[in-house]
């Protein structure tokens, strides 16, 4: 898959994930969002793992090897686990779901690593960092904000 190809399918999941978690932001929902912006991604990031195994296999002229899919979809399952055990509640504060998405989506960037895919990994890293840096500046600001009008 072409570079062009990959950056622009992670930005429209990213622009989705934004759009998604805005609204779970205003309605001040525990998962916000950079949470929802990092499950888009990181679900993308998956898939575009998968196209991209795929694509290279058949361009080579060989077969998918299907056991190194299956791998993938036990790394997403598993890291979901994995996730689970950094989310933590106290009364009606849930704290830990950025932790667990940025996880998953780590998981999602060793995955393509683990595949030879680095140009792939450095652009879904840098769309992982925007949204832990920038996203979650403009998250805080909005809780402020909202906290200032109660």
């Amino acid at each position: 898959m072409e570079l062009r190809i990959f950056a622009s399918r992670l930005i429209i999941a990213l622009v989705c994930g934004i759009l998604i978690g805005l609204e779970r932001q205003l309605r001040q929902r525990s998962a916000g969002l950079t949470t929802n912006s990092l499950v888009a991604v990181g679900a993308c990031i998956f898939i575009l793992i998968s196209e991209t195994v795929i694509a290279n296999a058949v361009a080579q002229g060989g077969m998918v090897n299907n056991d190194n899919l299956r791998v993938l979809a036990q790394i997403v399952t598993g890291i979901g686990f994995l996730g689970t055990g950094v989310i933590l509640r106290d009364g009606f504060t849930i704290h830990g779901l950025n932790s667990a998405a940025t996880l998953w989506c780590s998981a999602a960037v060793g995955s393509m690593c683990g595949y030879g895919l680095w140009p792939e990994a450095i652009i879904a890293v840098s769309v992982i960092l925007f949204i832990n840096w920038v996203l979650k500046f403009i998250e805080q600001w909005m809780e402020k904000k909202s906290k200032m009008k109660e």
